[in-house]
């Protein structure tokens, strides 16, 4: 078991990432104990994943009061009233303060259980169990919680720290290969926002991770987790160097919204988002064509699209981008700042672009 802490004074956390954590926690039920402040506890899962893994997280919590709460599975139940359920069953059984709820889950079962306890009686614990890479690499580290607004995603939250992060990595077994996908495209941003040698490692051990060896699957979670450790513990709140995370988001967002929530998956969109970057980098004279292409080729190995996708019945104008990225978290005083990139693995937050050249890349990525 890898340890990891994420530094933020008295709320700080371990993240602990390995083979058979679950069991691992079972056995000894002494290991949950120091996260837990109560005797309450609420377990919330989706219709996917509780088959599979709620009986081992209820045999961890076996010695508290322990109610389960089931979501349906999907990015389009991530909305203000999708929390309900979980309000409903900590009101109904008149929990207290010193509830702790738990996210067993992806990433959407995280943001949402994160925002229920962000809520709740103004604030109380939780723990993440994420059970796919994307939340294992990202989402389920840095207190980021809410929900998703027709208007744009994630605008509804809070941020709330979990009190540790228990990440089994065998749960990744279960994923079907999109998922695993998904989660690759946070794993590569890791490597473009500020480590060049980590983007070689991805390069010469991309099919170790789509064949799901554990070694490499180790390496890239550990990796990434103390990447983004790091930039949580200097920038909580996102004020500065946190927003470096949201390489591909403001465009990757403008995807999801745009698409319907749920037609492209987060990580999906985001790899498409981190083209565009590139591409509006290169507009830019800031990073060569090759380095583009060798980021293409990397997202392509890794099972993403490359390209809005056009199945559905909705087309993306750069109008649309324009309009949906004005809503965007990152506008401040009524300006656009960007995540774009100087090198291969080394990104900025800047508002210093040229708008003709932005409207270049919608254009060259646009469907309508």
């Amino acid at each position: 078991m890898i340890t990891l802490n994420v530094d933020l004074d008295e709320r700080s956390y371990p993240i602990f990432i390995g083979r058979d954590l679950l069991e691992h926690f079972i056995s000894d039920s002494s290991l949950i104990a120091p996260y837990i402040s109560g005797r309450q506890v609420v377990i919330v899962s989706n219709e996917t994943i509780a088959p599979l893994y709620l009986d081992k997280s209820l045999k961890i919590f076996s010695n508290y009061q322990c109610k389960t709460v089931i979501l349906p599975d999907g990015e389009i139940y991530k909305t203000y009233d999708g929390i309900l359920p979980i309000i409903d069953c900590l009101m109904e059984n008149q929990f207290d303060r010193r509830v702790t709820l738990v996210a067993l889950g992806g990433g959407v079962i995280g943001d949402m259980t994160g925002f229920a306890a962000a809520i709740y009686r103004r604030g109380v614990n939780f723990i993440q169990i994420p059970t796919t890479l994307l939340a294992q690499v990202d989402s389920s580290v840095g207190g980021k919680t809410g929900v998703n607004h027709p208007l744009g995603k994630n605008m509804i939250g809070a941020f709330h720290q979990p009190q540790c992060v228990i990440a089994d990595t065998n749960t990744l077994n279960t994923l079907d290969e999109r998922q695993l996908s998904a989660g690759l495209a946070e794993v590569i941003k890791y490597a473009l926002i500020n480590s060049a040698e980590f983007f070689t490692w991805l390069s010469n051990n991309i099919d170790e991770l789509n064949n799901r060896n554990p070694a490499a699957l180790a390496y890239a979670i550990e990796f990434s987790c103390q990447d983004k450790a790091d930039i949580v513990a200097a920038d909580e709140k996102e004020q500065g160097q946190r927003a470096l995370l949201n390489l591909g988001h403001t465009f990757g967002h403008a995807i999801e919204t745009a698409l319907g929530y749920g037609n492209c998956l987060h990580g999906e969109a985001v790899a498409i988002g981190m083209i565009m970057a590139a591409d509006l980098s290169v507009r830019h004279g800031w990073i060569d064509e090759k380095i583009q292409q060798q980021i293409i080729e990397l997202i392509k190995l890794a099972g993403l699209p490359t390209q809005i996708p056009t199945e559905f019945d909705v087309r993306i104008s750069a109008a649309d981008f324009i309009k949906l990225m004005a809503g965007d978290k990152k506008v401040l005083d009524g300006q656009l700042h960007l995540v774009l990139m100087e090198a291969l693995g080394k990104s900025i937050i800047t508002a210093d672009f040229d708008v003709k050249k932005l409207e270049q890349t919608l254009n060259a990525f646009a469907t309508d």
